[in-house]
C-alpha cells in the first residue's frame, strides 16, 4: 500500500486571516515542469542556436535563450469523511474552510497598519482586482524535505461529495503554482541541494561507466 504524507501551503507574510493549508499528499501526483524559451534568427547558423565548435563557443549557442520559472501541477484529495464520523464542526461546515482559504490564496491582498496584508474583499483597496496598492499572496510549498516559494496561478475543485445541506465534504482539487526564483532564502536553499545532487549523480555516473567498462 502507497504511504501517503502530508504536505502545506503557507502564506509567507503577516495575514488576516492567516492562511494555510494542510493535507494529505501522494508524491506520485507531483508534476514539475521547467521550459525555456528561444529567440534565435533566421540567419544561417541560428536556426536552433547559433553556430559553435569548441565547448568554449556554447555560451554563444544560447543566446536569446529564456529560461522560464518552475512549474508545479498536483492533484490533491481533500475529505472530511473521518472527521464527520467523529462529529463535531465538520458535520456543519464539511470542508468549505479548506476550500476558504486556497480560495483566499488567490485574491489580491492590500497592505494595512503594521505591514499586515488583509483580503482587498475585506474594503481595503481599490474595486479591481491586483491595483497598484494590491499583491498576490507570497506562498511556501512545503514536502518532504523541501520548502519552495509560489504563487498559487491555479485553483480548480471538483466537489464529489455533499451533506444534506450541499455543504462539501469530499473534492478533488488541482493546483498549478510558479516558483518565485531569486535571491530568497528557500529558493537559494533548493538551488544548493540540486547542484549537491546533481554532483552526487555525475560521480554515480562516472563509477558506474568505469565499473562497466565504458
Amino acid at each position: 500500500m502507497l504511504k501517503v504524507s502530508k504536505a502545506a501551503l503557507v502564506e509567507y507574510g503577516l495575514s488576516l486571516p492567516p492562511l494555510a493549508l494542510v493535507f494529505d499528499f501522494n508524491p506520485k501526483t507531483l508534476s514539475r515542469t521547467r521550459t525555456i524559451q528561444l529567440r534565435t534568427g533566421n540567419a544561417p547558423g541560428t536556426r536552433g542556436g547559433y553556430d559553435f565548435f569548441l565547448p568554449t563557443e556554447t555560451p554563444r549557442v544560447s543566446q536569446g535563450v529564456t529560461v522560464q520559472p518552475e512549474t508545479f501541477s498536483i492533484d490533491i484529495l481533500i475529505d472530511a469523511t473521518d472527521r464527520l464520523m467523529e462529529g463535531g464542526m465538520a458535520e456543519t461546515v464539511g470542508i468549505e474552510p479548506e476550500l476558504a482559504a486556497l480560495r483566499s490564496m488567490l485574491e489580491p491582498k492590500s497592505q494595512g497598519p503594521g505591514g499586515l496584508q488583509m483580503l482587498s474583499s475585506l474594503g481595503l483597496g481599490g474595486s479591481r482586482a491586483f491595483q497598484r496598492d494590491e499583491s498576490a499572496s507570497v506562498l511556501l510549498f512545503v514536502w518532504g524535505t523541501h520548502i519552495l516559494p509560489v504563487f498559487l496561478t491555479s485553483v480548480r475543485v471538483e466537489e464529489n461529495a455533499h451533506l444534506p445541506s450541499l455543504v462539501p465534504y469530499r473534492a478533488n482539487v488541482s493546483l498549478t503554482m510558479q516558483v518565485i526564483e531569486g535571491n530568497n532564502p528557500f529558493f537559494k536553499t533548493e538551488k544548493v541541494r540540486q547542484v549537491a545532487m546533481a554532483a552526487l549523480n555525475t560521480g554515480n555516473a562516472i563509477a558506474t561507466a568505469i565499473g562497466g567498462g565504458f
